[in-house]
C-alpha cells in the first residue's frame, strides 16, 4: 500500500531531508513514525500524498507510482487518500457538516448521498450533534474529530495523520487514537506521525523511527 525504495530528498543548498528511505506498509497496517522535530517526519508525509516528490528513488502508494504520476492524475490519487493536518485546515466559514462534506462535493457526489455519508461518518466520530456548528465553536478535540471526519468521509485506502494529538490532553489523545484505531479496523492503512512515545508503547502497534532523515527502526 505504502512503499519506498532508495528515495532520497534534497531540498536547494544540497541539504538532505531524507536518506535512502526503504519501508513498506502493508496494506490495512497501523503504523506510528516517531522521530523528533526535524528528522523528516512531515517531508516523508509530503511525499506520500504527492505535495512533493523525490530526488531520487521510487515511492508507490495506493497503486501509483508517485514517481511518474502526471499532474493531471494527482486529485484521482488523492481520492484514494486521507490526510489529517496537525492545524486540521478546517474552513472556518463552513459548518461542521459542510466541512466533512467537502471531499464528496468536490468528487459531484449526489446530494442524497453525501448527506447520507457525511452523518454516517459524523455520527461515527460522536459530532453528529454539532453538524451544523462552526469550527471555532468548537473544542480542540471536537475539531480534530472533524478533520478525520473529512479525511475518512470518502472511503479512503490510506490515512495519514501528522501530529493528530499533538496539541491534546492525554484523555483526548486517547480518544483521537480509539477513533483511528477503529477506522484501522475497518481495513484502512493508518500512519500516523507523533512525539508522544507514552501514547505509542501503549497503543502496541508497529513503530517506525526516523532520525535525521534516515530510517532507524522499521
Amino acid at each position: 500500500m505504502i512503499q519506498f525504495s532508495h528515495t532520497y530528498k534534497t531540498y536547494s543548498g544540497q541539504v538532505s531531508a531524507l536518506k535512502d528511505i526503504n519501508l513498506e506498509n502493508d496494506k490495512g497496517e497501523f503504523v506510528f513514525l516517531i522521530g523528533p522535530s526535524g528528522a523528516g517526519k512531515t517531508t516523508l508525509f509530503k511525499l506520500i500524498s504527492a505535495f512533493d516528490r523525490a530526488s531520487s528513488g521510487d515511492i508507490r502508494v495506493a497503486g501509483y507510482d508517485l514517481n511518474k504520476i502526471q499532474s493531471r492524475e494527482i486529485p484521482f490519487f488523492r481520492r484514494r487518500i486521507g490526510v489529517v493536518y496537525q492545524d486540521f485546515k478546517l474552513l472556518k466559514s463552513r459548518t461542521v457538516f459542510e466541512n466533512v462534506a467537502l471531499p464528496l462535493v468536490v468528487r459531484n457526489e449526489k446530494p442524497a448521498a453525501i448527506q447520507a455519508r457525511v452523518n454516517e461518518v459524523l455520527d461515527q466520530v460522536s459530532l453528529l450533534g454539532k453538524r451544523t456548528m462552526y469550527p471555532e465553536q468548537l473544542s480542540g478535540g471536537e475539531q480534530q474529530r472533524v478533520a478525520i471526519a473529512r479525511a475518512i468521509v470518502p472511503r479512503p485506502g490510506v490515512l495519514i495523520a501528522d501530529e493528530p494529538t499533538g496539541n491534546l490532553d492525554p484523555d483526548l489523545s486517547r480518544e483521537i487514537m480509539s477513533l483511528l484505531e477503529r477506522v484501522n479496523a475497518q481495513g484502512t492503512t493508518v500512519f500516523v506521525a507523533t512525539h508522544d512515545h507514552e501514547l505509542v508503547k501503549s497503543s502496541k502497534k508497529r513503530v517506525v523511527e526516523i532520525q535525521q532523515g534516515e530510517i532507524q527502526e522499521a
